[in-house]
């Protein structure tokens, strides 16, 4: 998943979201050394993507693409199922999605000496930008893919996914919806196991 379904997926601890938000930054076991909700973020969303790739429905989305893309496949569906979770946020959430999302650009900015180096730089382009925000439109959606294509020198073709998304809109709409109902189950499972875990 991207990052907007890992910041909803952390609940309300802001340790732990913060932690599942960076934790492709934390290679290995460096999160030992880390704060006790910070490596429950790291293993919250370590749990998700496991669970992510190698769950049916998500393959069935990413087999729509693979002829295109190939192994980027899997992270276009991550960012289309980022775009479903914003367009229809108010399904999951109480809270409206432009608030939720400035709290936590704050959030972010309440602990950027945690952030690792990679995501200090990033957060003033994501917050500038709104990408969060941004998923929810189609055109948010192809502004994240142009960007992912350039960071693959154009290798990757990303940038032309939003062809699929238009045409097999419905299909990848619908495997989103069964699969984060699933998604939710086993996420919320898992935080919990965790934070008895860690003692939180």
């Amino acid at each position: 998943m991207n990052f907007l379904a890992h910041i909803y997926l952390s609940g309300d601890n802001k340790m732990i979201t913060i932690g599942n938000f960076v934790a492709d930054a934390i290679r290995g076991n460096k999160y030992k050394i880390l704060s006790s909700e910070f490596q429950v973020g790291i293993k919250l969303h370590r749990h998700i993507d496991t669970f992510t790739d190698s769950h049916p429905i998500v393959r069935q989305s990413t087999k729509r693409l693979h002829k295109n893309y190939s192994h980027y496949s899997g992270v276009i569906v991550d960012i289309l199922y980022d775009h479903f979770l914003a367009k229809n946020w108010l399904t999951y959430s109480d809270i409206p999605l432009d608030v939720y999302i400035d709290d936590f650009y704050e959030c972010l900015k309440e602990h950027h000496d945690v952030l690792p180096e990679r995501f200090q730089k990033l957060m003033p382009f994501m917050i500038a930008d709104n990408w969060l925000l941004s998923y929810a439109e189609v055109d948010g959606i192809q502004r994240v893919l142009n960007g992912m294509n350039k960071r693959t020198k154009n290798k990757s073709r990303m940038h032309l996914a939003t062809k699929e998304l238009k045409e097999f809109y419905s299909e990848f709409e619908d495997e989103f919806t069964r699969f984060f109902e699933e998604l939710i189950e086993t996420s919320n499972t898992k935080r919990l196991e965790l934070e008895k875990e860690y003692k939180i």
